[in-house]
Formats: C-alpha cells, structure tokens, sequence
C-alpha cells in the first residue's frame, strides 16, 4: 500500500498519539500480539475462529501487528491461512499481509524478518506479559542487534480516552449484562436451583442478547463463597450477582444485588444502602481535569468513618477492552500495576469502573459495581438500572 493510500483510508486510531508515546518510550517498532491491541490497531477486527480459544496443534495461534513509529505505510499484520477470508472482505489496512502460518515460533520469526527490511531499527517494543516464550525467543534470535523491550505501557495509554464507537460498545456491554442479570434474579434464582444452575442461565441470558458471557460470580444467603457451585438456594436468600460480559470485545462488569421469596428487612436496606451511598459518592469528583486519585480517596474516607470499616472495601479501575487497564486510579500490586493516574487529571472518554464490596460477617455478601463514562461536563453511567434489592424467584 503507498503512502497516499494511506492518507486516503484513515488509520483506526490515532497513529499521532501512537508515535508520541513511542518516542517518549525510544521506540522503534512495536509488535502487538495480544487480542485487545491487535483488535483496536486493526480497527476492531477479532479473528472469529480463535475468539475463545488459542491451541491449535502444539502451538497456539499468535497474531501480530507490527508498526514503524511515522511509517504507517510499512506496517505489517501476520496472522493464519483461513484468514485469508477476511482479507477477502476487506478487514486489513496493514501494507503487508502474511497470513499463512500458524504457530508461535513462526509468528516471532515472520515479525524479525519483516522488522529487518526497515531499516535502522534499534529498540523493538513487544507485549511481555502476552507474547509466548518461544515467540519471544524467536524474534531475539532473528533481531540480534536490537533491544526488545516492553510495549504494555505505550498501549496502554493509547487507549485511555475511548472512541465514540468504543463507548458505544461500553454502553451496550453493561446495558445488556445488567438486563440478563434482572431476568436471571426474576426466574432462575429460585428456591432449590444451584449456583451451578444460575451461571448457566446467566450465560444464557447474556448470549441471547449478543454477549460473549466471560464469568459468573455468584453468592446466596450468607456464605461468601463467590464461586458457582452445588450450593442451593433457599428462600429468604440475599443473592449477589457479578458478571462479566464483553461486546464486541468491550467488556461490560457489573454487579446487582437480589433477594429471594421477600423483602429486605431494615439492616439489609441500611446495609445495601450504605454501598449505594460509597458508589454515589465516588461518583462526584469523575469529571474532566479531576485528579484521578479522588475517587479512590472519597471512597476511602466514607469507609473509614463507618462502623463497616471493617468488612468493606472500594477500589476504582480503568475499563475497555481489558479490565482493570488505564487509567490506573489504586496501587494495586495484586494485580501487577501501581496508580500511574493517582496525580494525573481525568479526560474526558476515560471509563471508570467503580465497585463498593461488603463482606457482611453475619448477613453475607453484599455489592455493587458501575461503569462510569467521564464526559466533556462530567460523567455518565452506564447499566445504571437495578441498583436496590431486586426480587429474585418470582417469575416462575
């Protein structure tokens, strides 16, 4: 493809920003092999035939798109023989193309011999945490004279402020999985149906309304055990359902809570009312040019003075493609990030998931998770419906 092709089929991102971030990391070229960044460089292309699988033979199916930081045009996207279909259809904006292989080691041996015809190249940016040993190896074997370093963080931050087509993505995610989690507490959490029974209605349901269903956690009456299991529900059970479905590769994470057979007595609305008071509070200081680290701190104050210090937690998250990504608002070495965002103002298409979780000692678990849009004046919920004790058992 010539340079003024590509002036005439606009990049999918923004290739500026791309080239900026490169150049304050001292990149050269990055090599995306993960799904999320091979999906947002390509424009949203997921390849069908591995979304929900890798291993193919003794291998495994390993994509990657490489770029030249200001030289769009050398580009080059190297995937599998059957998609081969999806060129057909138009789905590749790279130059080159090699979609003919598959296996891990070939994958890194294809990049290093196309990244040698550029020219120049010093410092080579690959995805650590997503890049198969071999492949990695591969790629050091065929770039002897180049330092491979990290690319997660450049990424990353590329993909902080989200595109109007990727919160339209957001928004439907959590709309949807907030719709199946009210029909699942209307007719399938009911007496006698197991933990077991309600993940797959749940998975059912999120299908049926165009999801990839990724998890269930799930608890009943008073245990906090949030793995779905043989554990039946009984009458008069608080449920606690927290689900993960992904549109179009968007992953919408919420988190509502039911009872079953009755209503809440007055500790439960206290108690639930509480967590509503956490989430609507955090909700306050997400707006443009905010320090990302209020959010946190307003939870944390709020939790601090109540007498459920003890057994409550908040925390807050960058949502999209991935969760827990940028921006990055807690130190959170479990999860093998630090508050980079802490001191940083919001932007507006930030996606922020905010989560209040109370692991009551004596009437079980008890939450509540939203995904919070920052907008140009301030913020927009998505999936905002649901927030009380919803009825569960009753349609049946």
């Amino acid at each position: 493809m010539a340079v003024a092709d590509m002036k005439v089929r606009q990049l999918p991102f923004d290739a500026g920003h791309l080239d900026r971030l490169m150049d304050e990391a001292g990149l050269d070229v990055i090599v995306a092999t993960s799904k999320h960044n091979v999906q947002y460089l390509l424009g949203g292309y997921r390849f069908f035939f591995f979304d929900t699988m890798d291993a193919i033979g003794t291998s495994r199916y390993l994509p990657a798109l490489i770029y030249q930081k200001g030289k769009p045009e050398n580009a080059a996207y190297i995937g599998v023989s059957t998609e081969n279909f999806e060129k057909e259809l138009g789905k590749f904006w790279p130059a080159t193309l090699d979609l003919s292989i598959t296996g891990s080691v070939s994958t890194g041996e294809r990049a290093a011999a196309h990244i040698k015809t550029l020219g120049n190249v010093r410092r080579v940016a690959v995805e650590l945490g997503f890049i198969p040993a071999d492949a990695e190896a591969a790629l050091r074997k065929g770039l002897p004279n180049c330092d491979i370093v990290d690319a997660v963080f450049p990424l990353e931050r590329l993909r902080a402020r989200k595109t109007p087509q990727e919160i339209t993505y957001l928004r439907e995610s959590s709309e949807r999985v907030v719709d199946a989690m009210l029909t699942v507490f209307k007719t399938h959490c009911v007496p006698g149906a197991t933990k077991l029974e309600v993940a797959e209605a749940m998975r059912r349901e999120e299908v049926n309304r165009g999801l990839v269903f990724d998890y269930l956690l799930v608890t009943a009456g008073t245990s906090l055990n949030r793995a779905p299991s043989e554990q039946r529900i009984a009458d008069g059970d608080i449920i606690s359902l927290d689900s993960g479905g992904n549109y179009k590769g968007y992953i919408g994470d919420l988190c509502r809570m039911g009872i079953v057979g009755g209503k809440p007595d007055a500790e439960l609305e206290d108690l639930l009312g509480f967590v509503e008071h956490v989430q609507q509070a955090v909700r306050v200081p997400i707006a443009p040019g905010n320090r990302g680290g209020d959010i946190y701190d307003a939870g944390a104050r709020l939790i601090a003075a109540s007498p459920h210090k003890p057994y409550v937690h908040f925390q807050a998250h960058g949502m999209g493609l991935v969760t827990h990504e940028a921006p990055r608002l807690m130190d959170t070495p479990r999860l093998s990030y630090m508050g980079y965002d802490k001191e940083r103002g919001l932007e507006p298409g930030m996606v922020v998931s905010i989560e209040t979780t109370m692991a009551h000692p004596k009437r079980g678990f008890i939450k509540l998770e939203d995904t919070i849009l920052v907008t140009e004046n301030g913020y927009e919920a998505f999936g905002d419906g649901g927030r009380g004790w919803n009825p569960a058992g009753i349609g049946r």
